[in-house]
């Protein structure tokens, strides 16, 4: 594969884990409304901002492997949901990951880790996968409303002239 392709792949994922970061910290500044006084945590903006980078490039990758050779439309809100599913889940799985490596380490079992952290990141990567769908179609659809050959073959209604359609 050229190197073109890889650094265009590459910076996709780091766009969609940048979107998503910002998803996450804005839900983040949210929380901050529940939680006024920082009773449970004050850094909420980057509670969810980290995982959701890590989302975001790990659906990126999803994405690339199974949407291969697919356009935005031709691919189903369910599964798009489901591939943000799995990015998920391999994010939940970075904590064992980092302690098998011994990078990490922690006084908590690490499967006890990874069960607190699997249900919300599942949801939360399949919900913004979804999201990111609806978005791309959204702003997929005012490019399909410009000028093309459709547009082209417009003319006057039988019975009108072309100097009725231009107002004269």
């Amino acid at each position: 594969m050229r190197t073109g392709k890889w650094l265009r792949r590459i910076r996709g994922a780091i766009g969609m884990g940048l979107t998503w970061a910002i998803a996450g910290a804005f839900l983040g500044f949210l929380m901050e409304f529940v939680d006024p006084n920082g009773e449970i945590a004050d850094i909420w903006p980057a509670v969810f901002a980290y995982p959701g980078f890590l989302g975001g490039v790990a659906f990126s990758a999803v994405l690339g492997i199974a949407g291969r050779r697919r356009r935005f439309d031709e691919l189903s809100l369910p599964r798009f949901a489901a591939w943000g599913a799995v990015g998920g889940l391999l994010v939940s799985l970075v904590p064992a990951a980092l302690v098998a490596l011994g990078l990490a380490s922690t006084t908590v079992p690490v499967w006890q880790i990874t069960a607190v952290l699997v249900g919300p990141l599942t949801l939360g990567s399949a919900i913004a996968a979804a999201g990111s769908l609806a978005l791309a179609r959204l702003a997929e659809a005012p490019a399909s409303l410009e000028g093309g050959a459709d547009v082209a073959e417009v003319g006057p209604a039988e019975g009108e002239t072309r100097q009725q359609l231009e107002g004269r």
